[in-house]
């Protein structure tokens, strides 16, 4: 199965059910599906639309970002307060598979207010394993083996 890593706290925020879009710079899925694409922008064809993913959690963290989800609005609040209490806690693995998720689409526009992104992969089932399981991520999608 491929993997995804992903900065926290946004990994997190998405295995836990929170953040039903991870916003990209570049597209997945097939051309049909989505237009033509730019030779400027970056596509992955190789991911076939839905699919299920693990959520590496990066070594990075997005302090700017985390520092960010002060301001947002409800009914992001509730993720907020959820995420200070599980970083609070050093409980946000990082350098490790933490769940899964389904990638339904890949869009231009939603109207989660996770969106912010150019591209956004839309985001179901998520699980997040109640042990992270330690492993070394790669940029773009990776074939994960022996998990």
């Amino acid at each position: 199965m491929k993997a995804l890593s992903i900065k926290q706290p946004w990994a997190w925020l998405i295995c836990a059910g929170y953040k039903d879009i991870e916003n990209r710079t570049w597209r997945i899925g097939r051309e049909s599906q989505h237009g033509p694409y730019s030779s400027y922008h970056q596509a992955n064809f190789t991911i076939e639309l839905p699919c299920r993913i693990y959520v590496h959690a990066g070594k990075g963290f997005d302090s700017e970002g985390y520092n960010s989800l002060l301001d947002y609005p409800e009914p992001l609040g509730y993720a907020r307060q959820n995420l200070m209490n599980v970083q609070g806690r050093g409980l946000l693995a990082r350098g490790a598979i933490i769940g899964e998720v389904d990638i339904t689409d890949c869009v231009t526009k939603s109207d989660s207010p996770w969106f912010v992104g150019k591209y956004g992969f839309v985001l179901t089932n998520p699980i997040l394993y109640k042990e992270p399981i330690p492993y070394r991520g790669k940029l773009g999608f990776f074939e994960v083996k022996d998990v």
